[in-house]
């Protein structure tokens, strides 16, 4: 059976590559966007598009599930004090609560990266597809500062360890070196400040359990060049200012060389 799909006729060189276009509409990340076209999801001009390559023009019609989509809307940007007890989800099988039960914004804005249910503090919120991408990626190493309280004191030793990395996780993962000051320590409990540069899973109380200490509290206070202003009431969101989404525009053109 002929397959019936044809791909628009598009100069190579001049465009926005299908699945960048979509991501910086707000619909999805590139990954998604790419599976989105595998599966027959996306028409240009009336033409079901199955190949990766194809640029988007600026008067080309693009359909996601016979929906046209346009990157000329404007993009949001947020930024949440999440409250502990809320999962950066937008469902949920055991039927806990979530940040978007809070938030009154459109199903296309989505976390960057996102804080476990006991965690709180700084999370940003995008229709940006191609800004998150640049925020969350590995590779990019952007920095995430969070204050952390733990049991008991931490030993020179364990200091020495956190600041060299190279501790085990378990399943085959080391810490990273661990930015890291220390706050306070009154013997019961102790305070640091941390940066870390990736957002793998749980990783902070991972870290600290692993030369044993248990986190009771972990707060984001910064996530690359955004801070967490202080007095900023716990469960309230603000817009970032045009001068925050500035910067973030200039970190993603950088991290695109």
């Amino acid at each position: 059976m002929n397959d019936k799909r044809k791909q628009p006729e598009k100069s190579e060189n001049t465009g926005i590559r299908i699945n960048k276009y979509l991501a910086s509409c707000g619909l999805c990340s590139r990954r998604e966007a790419d599976k989105m076209i595998e599966a027959g999801r996306v028409q240009v001009n009336g033409e079901t598009v199955d190949q990766m390559g194809i640029k988007i023009q600026p008067n080309d019609l693009v359909l996601v599930d016979d929906k046209p989509v346009d990157n000329k809307q404007d993009q949001i940007y947020l930024l949440y004090n999440k409250p502990r007890g809320l999962l950066c989800s937008r469902k949920d099988d055991k039927g806990r609560p979530l940040i978007y039960e809070h938030l009154d914004i459109p199903a296309h804005v989505q976390s960057v990266g996102r804080l476990d249910m006991d965690s709180e503090g700084l999370l940003l919120l995008t229709s940006n597809g191609e800004i998150l991408q640049t925020l969350i990626a590995p590779k990019n190493k952007i920095p995430r500062k969070y204050k952390v309280k733990f049991t008991g004191s931490l030993s020179l030793e364990s200091i020495e360890k956190l600041r060299n990395g190279g501790i085990d996780l378990g399943k085959g993962e080391l810490s990273d070196p661990w930015d890291m000051s220390i706050d306070s320590d009154n013997g019961g409990h102790s305070w640091i400040t941390v940066t870390i540069k990736r957002g793998r899973w749980r990783e902070i109380r991972r870290t600290l359990d692993a030369v044993g200490h248990i986190v009771r509290r972990l707060i984001r206070v910064r996530f690359g060049p955004i801070k967490l202003e202080e007095g900023m009431p716990v469960g309230s969101w603000r817009s970032l200012s045009s001068k925050e989404v500035g910067v973030l525009k200039r970190l993603h053109k950088e991290a695109s060389k």
